[in-house]
């Protein structure tokens, strides 16, 4: 174990670090990936209309915790807009350019698409979608019929994702990081995965959701059963929600 760790601070170190795309005036991957040419748009509530409650961030600190079951309540569709808001919104895009979300990123370089495995959601077939972060709305994905129990098992049968109300899939686009970070860009997807799923967890706690984050997955039949090819593009991190159950 000491060996691996030894590799991969020799691998990630700065003084080691190659010349980046950015540093020989490449042009800088897409800030999102395309959609498709007939790509149909399922708008969101904008955030200046969201009528949730304002909370005190102390107390949803203090009271988050990790849950693996649910109400058998759906999301509506406000509060999903406000989840995916509170995660990888994008406040303006800058004149670099660059897009400015509501949660941190290395260089700002937001290197992640966000999926949706949707079970119970107001307005909303079950099914898996993506977030169109720069237009803040939804686009249905192509998947099999039996997505939901793929994703499940993908996550070695971990029931909350089944019982979930949706579960997010934060998926790595390796390229947009590395750009600018070579080496080092695996570090800094990691740890941008962190500042997201915290996000998730804080804004999930504020509408009496509940969160299990999930990184416990089986890499090669998530990325399959998703359509990903496990290196340009990979699933980084999941996260269960789903109403609290009535204790």
């Amino acid at each position: 174990m000491k060996d691996f760790f030894q590799d991969f601070l020799n691998r990630t170190a700065y003084p080691k670090l190659s010349p980046s795309p950015q540093s020989q005036e490449q042009p800088q991957p897409p800030l999102e990936l395309p959609l498709p040419d007939d790509a149909l748009l399922i708008p969101l509530p904008r955030p200046e209309t969201f009528t949730l409650p304002s909370v005190d961030l102390r107390s949803i600190i203090e009271q988050r915790r990790t849950l693996r079951r649910y109400s058998p309540e759906a999301l509506t569709l406000e509060e999903l807009s406000y989840l995916l808001w509170l995660t990888q919104g994008v406040k303006r895009v800058s004149n670099r350019p660059a897009t400015l979300r509501t949660v941190p990123s290395a260089g700002a370089r937001h290197a992640f698409e966000t999926l949706l495995l949707v079970n119970r959601v107001e307005g909303l077939e079950p099914g898996l979608y993506r977030f169109a972060a720069t237009r803040h709305a939804l686009v249905r994905l192509e998947a099999d019929a039996d997505i939901c129990e793929q994703v499940t098992g993908a996550t070695h049968n971990q029931e909350h994702i089944r019982l979930s109300a949706v579960t997010f899939i934060w998926v790595a686009v390796t390229d947009r990081m590395a750009w600018r970070y070579v080496e080092r860009s695996m570090r800094y997807l990691f740890l941008d995965a962190g500042h997201v799923c915290q996000n998730l967890y804080l804004a999930a706690e504020a509408i009496n959701c509940a969160v299990c984050a999930v990184g416990a997955f089986e890499d090669e039949f998530a990325n399959e059963c998703l359509g990903l090819d496990g290196l340009e593009q990979f699933v980084i991190y999941m996260g269960s929600v789903g109403k609290k159950p009535v204790e």
